[in-house]
């Protein structure tokens, strides 16, 4: 195992093909967001290069750049670590993000289709089977998909820009706690689904308000392990 926590395999080999700079960027990032890189984590350049089948250098323009946007820390003398996010940090992020997703519940419930109910109802199925075989990625990834959608069902070209501004980082404060909420979650997304369907655009701004309000509460009473 290398020092920087990953196990060999872990991270397929990057193609050359395409811009190695920006390819080598994501493959950090999503390493970062997952936790496969931990918050506090030293991060080797050399290491990181050999792991992903690149030379030094696209790795250290990716540690700059995740640096100027907050991922990383750079310390004098000391290297490159995976920043580790304050409650401050967290609180503001997810007290906006519930309200752009408060608001795109309601848009939601005021222009959904069928169909958009059945893409839905196929999110929530898709998250409810990752919890059962105790899925942590894939529950994180369905329960990005299923917000995801519903902001594309506000029909909101704005909200849905700002909202994935954010995206990103609420996947990265999600993923401690994706087994803490567990069904629960899917349980609330359920009722998502039906204030949409009723058309209820009161009750779906409700009902999403409150599950991002436990969203928050689960992120601060987390246990500090699961970091």
């Amino acid at each position: 195992m290398l020092s920087t926590g990953l196990p060999q395999g872990s991270v397929p080999k990057l193609e050359r093909p395409g811009p190695l700079r920006e390819r080598v960027y994501e493959a950090l990032l999503e390493l970062i967001i997952t936790r496969s890189l931990r918050p506090g984590q030293h991060l080797v350049e050399t290491e990181l290069a050999g792991h992903l089948g690149v030379s030094r250098q696209p790795v250290r323009e990716a540690l700059q750049r995740l640096s100027t946007e907050g991922w990383i820390d750079l310390r004098p003398a000391q290297g490159a670590f995976v920043h580790e996010p304050t409650e401050e940090e967290a609180d503001q992020l997810l007290v906006v993000r519930a309200l752009l997703e408060a608001e795109a519940a309601r848009l939601a419930a005021a222009n959904a289709s069928g169909k958009g109910l059945n893409r839905l109802d196929v999110l929530c199925s898709t998250g409810e089977r990752a919890v059962e075989a105790d899925d942590i990625d894939a529950v994180v990834a369905a329960n990005a998909a299923f917000h995801a959608y519903v902001m594309e069902l506000a029909g909101n070209s704005v909200l849905s820009e700002l909202a994935g501004q954010v995206e990103r980082r609420v996947r990265w404060y999600y993923t401690p706690i994706a087994r803490q909420r567990g069904m629960q979650s899917w349980k609330e997304h359920r009722e998502l689904i039906a204030a949409i369907a009723d058309r209820d655009e009161a009750r779906a701004q409700r009902v999403m308000r409150t599950h991002t309000e436990h969203t928050r509460t689960s992120y601060h009473q987390r246990e500090k392990t699961a970091d």
